[in-house]
């Protein structure tokens, strides 16, 4: 019988985008917007974050097992991050990644490209409602809460049980569905994932992993096996980044 969970999940949040330095440049100039002209959707992976998908793929080629199913949010900067992970020899040549639209990054709305200066400035109602509401509730107009993210996420790891049964399946996306992942399939509480937000950002390409434990529950489930793992760029002296993407607010 086909297991219901992967033999092994791995989560991984792309490496540095430009994005993450233009934003660094931002709020040390303290500016109320984040210096882009694309789309969030077209920001690419920095140079650093290129080494650093390098650096993963690197780590997994010499791994026990490798990926044979690669999941990608459709944003460029998580693409690329799977393409390099691939070319570096993490996984086969052939393998194709997969991008589902349900791994994008949050949506943050009219907040989108605000620096927390700019939030403050320029949309003091909504930093109000963010302060009252909680990061976890709060849905900008136009964007989405933490809430909306993980309904999406619900809907995903239906159709992971549903097709990638005992197989090794990596997901490639951003900080807020890497934390969002962990709330659906660990069970957690609001209070819990926060505090687990709060502890640290995720770095990025760091690794998430969970593996299937049949005695695990009525039916065997998913066990986190590591959280937050840097030992790719680690071992390959690759610089370690972990910033919130693209808005500050993104963790305040």
């Amino acid at each position: 019988m086909t297991p219901r969970w992967p033999a092994t999940l791995w989560v991984v949040r792309h490496g540095q985008s430009a994005g993450n330095i233009a934003r660094d440049l931002a709020n040390e100039q303290g500016l109320t917007r984040i210096a882009l002209e694309q789309r969030d959707v077209d920001v690419p992976l920095s140079n650093l974050g290129r080494e650093q998908a390098t650096a993963l793929g690197r780590w997994f080629a010499g791994a026990d097992a490798q990926p044979e199913v690669i999941l990608a949010s459709p944003y460029v900067r998580a693409v690329q991050t799977a393409e390099l992970f691939r070319a570096a020899g993490g996984c086969s040549p052939a393998e194709r990644i997969c991008t589902d639209e349900r791994l994008r990054e949050k949506e943050f709305g009219i907040l989108d490209g605000l620096t927390s200066t700019g939030i403050r400035e320029l949309q003091p109602d909504q930093a109000a409602f963010r302060r009252n509401l909680g990061k976890f509730y709060h849905r900008p107009p136009g964007g989405e809460s933490w809430v909306d993210v993980i309904f999406r996420l619900r809907a995903l790891m239906d159709t992971v049980s549903l097709h990638y049964g005992g197989r090794h399946v990596m997901i490639v996306a951003h900080q807020v569905v890497v934390l969002c992942l962990r709330y659906v399939i660990e069970n957690l509480s609001e209070a819990e994932i926060l505090a687990i937000d709060k502890a640290g950002d995720v770095a990025n390409c760091a690794i998430t992993e969970y593996y299937f434990d049949s005695d695990y529950g009525h039916n065997g489930g998913l066990v986190l096996s590591r959280y937050n793992a840097t030992a790719p760029m680690d071992r390959d002296h690759t610089p370690v980044t972990a910033a919130p993407d693209r808005m500050v607010a993104a963790r305040g």
